[in-house]
């Protein structure tokens, strides 16, 4: 490897090269020789030599196009910002070279890649566009081997620039806090948009009197915003109170409290906001609250056809989706809870949201001892209190019980497999109150991932229903093995995708090798048998990243993840090696969540890939937030503790639409999720959603009309708004709150 001059300088996301290079340019080989020196690397037998001010090299014909390279290591980025790529090469054949910008070292995972197709002749200009995935460094590299013929390649430029996108949507400077306010002890930041330098910023009390003064941390370009931030932390003051605002200059942010136990509250909310949403019970307003009273929906009281009597979907509608399934039988799958901002009811998501509330109680049992709120027989505003049951079981009781409804009964065709939902037949309209809804229900085909995770949630709840319910407990047991035997019966019964005209959601999933894994570990936690290890152990998510395949730790779609943090917090029967490397896993991950917040300018603990916010980025949020609360549970490290309390600051208004994503918390709250019973937006005889609901949050996706026509070219954290009809970002759904009521669990129980 023969090294030759070039230039590069690189730092903290913001780079600097040469006096006269554009601010936020990084010049990694230019022809007019201005900047400092560094080294063009040549590998493979390839030697660059210097000829009119560009780097040339002599690559002979043959090998794989890695074979012989040339390259410029030192390239540091800030992972999640946005950068572009531009390179001017020459070649003296027509010939097509790789440019990568990969990470330095093994794997050499690439940042981007662009091929540069050059013909004989002038210099050619390439550029790409590009997000970082991660501050790691890099290093730029041209993969010349793998050609025909003999030639000859020059460069003679090469940058990379800070990129920063059209919008539709400009910022004004704002101060961005947590609305709700901070623990006393907890990490206390803020986030202030606007300036390219580090703001002076003062906290004052509620009597204006200034508490602490500091200084901004260095200003970052925030590619999610589309402008400048920085993060103002005043984690030392140590003094309780409300109504505490920030300043900078003449700008005040939202006041906030210090010192008030925010998540007790929020976990009581959180849960209670399900018993609303119950289908097939009227709802007391004496418990749920006047506004909020309404007759039983879909108890086969006209006008509703369903859901006491539901048979299958039939017609061309069936025909297109399933082919030649039909079933001759009828069944009661009442009950259960309505899923998002539609009356329909789907196992998949009925699942993972009922799994979560149960791993709530399970987490607090284990991990925060007798004491914890968890064991609870009033901790939910539910008709069951007092029972002798605690309230998070209540309220998983009544999702099993219905789960239980949608197994294909014994003698059918496909029996012990579970229906994959069931819905009205068309879209109904909003508003639309639950025991008004005139439509047809059907029930749709079973598939092999809700019978999966039906196994997964039975098991899970038999072992927890076990002290409080013997006989129903050994009623989910043999659900749970029944299910598994006939999902591995039918293991590829997939759930398809229509044409969005069914009157509900499809939950299509064709990979149900996550369902496997996480119905294996439920079924070994609750039964210690070697079987479910050893399938754990053939499955391929046993050595996988499970938590870094999407931007999200686990969801309805991809539940390995959940399975890993189960076992971990849960398997105490595994193998200590085994559960080591589970654990292990655990850490690593949530240390990779912890990088990434930590780089953020809002505290999120989110960056997809692509740089774009998806459908639900708040749930995805607090899905990787689980991750990092299980390391804590299983370390006890307070940095756990502490970034998991930071990334809620995000939901409750630390954000760039200074908005909290929670119902009643904040100044400035979200109220009108989309939903065709609390319609109070379009009806206003209509409740508004209940406090604690949760909205979808950011979808740089716009699916919605009413999204494409105000949203456009919005930065992601931006492509939001609070409106009953935007129901691709404002929708509220079971999956949501779940993982909500468990973080609130979490951080309202008292560290250790």
């Amino acid at each position: 490897m023969r090294p030759l001059l070039t230039v590069l300088a690189l730092m903290a996301g913001v780079v600097s090269a040469q006096a006269d290079a554009p601010a936020g340019e990084l010049v990694l080989f230019s022809a007019d020789g201005a900047g400092q020196p560094a080294a063009v690397w040549g590998a493979g037998g390839v030697e660059p030599e210097l000829q009119d001010k560009a780097a040339c090299v002599s690559v002979p014909s043959g090998g794989a196009p890695w074979d012989k390279m040339i390259g410029i290591n030192g390239v540091q980025l800030r992972g999640g910002q946005s950068y572009r790529l531009s390179i001017s090469l020459q070649a003296d054949k027509p010939v097509s070279v790789p440019v990568l910008v990969q990470q330095d070292a093994p794997p050499y995972k690439a940042q981007t890649r662009l091929v540069a197709k050059l013909q004989p002749g002038q210099p050619m200009d390439f550029s790409v566009n590009f997000i970082a995935q991660d501050s790691k460094p890099s290093q730029l590299v041209l993969h010349l081997g793998g050609v025909a013929v003999d030639y000859t390649l020059c460069l003679a430029q090469a940058t990379i620039a800070l990129s920063i996108p059209k919008t539709g949507r400009k910022l004004p400077a704002l101060i961005a806090v947590n609305q709700s306010g901070y623990g006393l002890g907890a990490i206390k930041r803020a986030t202030y948009i606007g300036g390219d330098e580090p703001v002076d910023f003062s906290l004052i009390d509620a009597s204006g009197k200034v508490v602490m003064s500091g200084r901004g941390r260095p200003t970052i370009y925030d590619p999610t915003v589309g402008a400048n931030v920085q993060v103002l932390d005043f984690s030392q003051v140590q003094v309780q109170g409300a109504a505490f605002r920030l300043k900078v200059g003449a700008l005040t942010s939202d006041p906030f409290s210090i010192g008030k136990d925010v998540f007790a509250a929020l976990r009581i909310d959180a849960l209670s906001w399900f018993y609303p949403q119950r289908s097939g019970i009227a709802i007391d307003g004496k418990i749920a609250g006047a506004a909020y009273a309404r007759a039983a929906g879909h108890v086969g009281v006209a006008p509703n056809r369903g859901d006491k009597d539901v048979g299958c979907l039939t017609g061309k509608a069936a025909r297109t989706l399933y082919g030649d399934w039909s079933c001759t039988y009828r069944l009661d799958v009442s009950g259960g809870w309505y899923d998002a901002g539609d009356q329909g009811k789907y196992t998949v998501n009925g699942a993972i949201a009922v799994a979560q509330l149960m791993a709530a109680f399970e987490r607090g049992a284990k991990y925060a001892g007798a004491s914890s709120a968890v064991f609870s027989d009033s901790l939910s505003r539910i008709p069951e209190n007092g029972n002798g049951v605690p309230d998070l079981l209540d309220e998983a009781r009544w999702e099993l019980e219905f789960l239980l409804k949608m197994m294909v009964p014994d003698g059918a065709p496909l029996a012990g497999m579970v229906h994959h939902k069931v819905h009205d037949t068309k879209w109904t309209q909003v508003p639309m109150l639950p025991a008004a809804d005139p439509m047809e229900r059907a029930l749709h085909r079973p598939s092999t991932a809700a019978t999966l995770a039906f196994a997964a949630v039975a098991a899970q709840g038999a072992r927890l229903f076990a002290p409080y319910d013997e006989g129903f407990a050994k009623r989910l047991s043999a659900a749970a093995v029944k299910a598994w035997k006939a999902a591995g019966d039918n293991p590829v019964l997939y759930a398809p995708t229509s044409d969005g005209q069914q009157g509900g959601g499809d939950y299509d999933d064709d990979d149900i090798e996550d369902e496997t894994y996480w119905a294996a570990a439920e079924l070994y936690i609750t039964t210690g048998a070697p079987f479910y290890l050893d399938r754990l152990k053939r499955s391929s998510h046993w050595n996988d990243d499970v938590f870094f395949q999407g931007n999200t730790a686990f969801d309805w779609r991809s539940t390995a993840g959940l399975g890993r943090v189960q076992l971990a917090l849960f398997a105490k029967a595994m193998p200590a090696a085994e559960r080591g490397e589970v654990v292990q896993s655990i850490v690593d991950a949530a240390d990779r969540f912890l990088t990434l917040q930590a780089e953020e300018g809002f505290g999120q603990i989110y960056r997809p890939g692509d740089g774009k916010y998806d459908w639900g980025s708040n749930q995805m949020m607090l899905q990787n937030m689980v991750v990092v609360s299980a390391a804590y549970d299983l370390t006890g490290r307070n940095g756990y503790r502490d970034a998991a309390g930071e990334g809620m600051d995000y939901l409750l208004g630390r954000n760039a639409m200074n908005l909290s994503y929670i119902t009643g918390y904040g100044t400035r709250f979200a109220r009108n999720q989309h939903s065709r019973w609390y319609a109070h937006q379009v009806d206003p005889s209509l409740p508004g959603p209940p406090v604690g609901t949760l909205a979808g949050g950011p979808n740089s996706t716009l699916v919605d009309e009413l999204a494409r026509a105000k949203l456009k070219n919005c930065p992601p954290q931006l492509c939001y708004l609070d409106d009953i009809n935007a129901w691709g970002s404002n929708e509220m759904a079971i999956n949501w709150n779940a993982p909500l009521v468990y973080m609130a669990s979490f951080l309202a129980e008292p560290g250790r």
